[in-house]
């Protein structure tokens, strides 16, 4: 009668075992939720390019050139406190080529409208679905400015 007794699960044993299962399985699924929301910032790598000219770039005005391949034209913004961003020109509404507009500071579609903040990408008008294409920069020695990566805009703005 005692191997039968060891046998049998009591109820605290089964409530704790739940318990501790319920937590792993709701720690699992907060993590599976942080890896779905992490892949919006996925980092695309690619061969650094030095972008030419961009050290003579003042603040509030831009510099376009192509990245990552010679097909594929980006914009090279310089804040108006000298900060560097750029973006790709693609628009995400219907692949027009964006253009800086430097008396409104922000990039503008002149095919549908759309408008994008030149600080983020980000959509602030229009029919744009998702935000610009970010290329990841690096200052080197010198004040060169290169061009080391993309971040794909995803299916949303912040």
């Amino acid at each position: 009668m005692a191997e039968k007794r060891d046998s049998q699960l009591s109820r605290r044993s089964f409530c704790n075992r739940a318990l501790v299962t319920s937590a792993g399985l709701l720690l699992a699924a907060g993590e599976v939720k942080t890896q779905k929301e992490s892949q919006g910032q996925t980092l695309l790598m690619y061969p650094p390019t030095k972008i030419e000219g961009a050290e003579r770039v003042v603040p509030g005005t831009s510099l376009y050139f192509n990245y990552p391949k010679s097909s594929d034209a980006a914009v090279l913004v310089r804040t108006t406190d000298g900060q560097f961003l750029a973006f790709s020109r693609k628009c995400a509404h219907r692949g027009c080529s964006v253009d800086f507009d430097e008396g409104r500071r922000c990039l503008v579609c002149p095919c549908h409208r759309g408008v994008y903040d030149t600080r983020t990408g980000y959509v602030m008008y229009g029919p744009p679905p998702r935000p610009l294409d970010q290329i990841i920069l690096q200052i080197r020695a010198g004040g060169e400015v290169w061009a080391v990566g993309k971040r794909p805009g995803g299916d949303f703005n912040a």
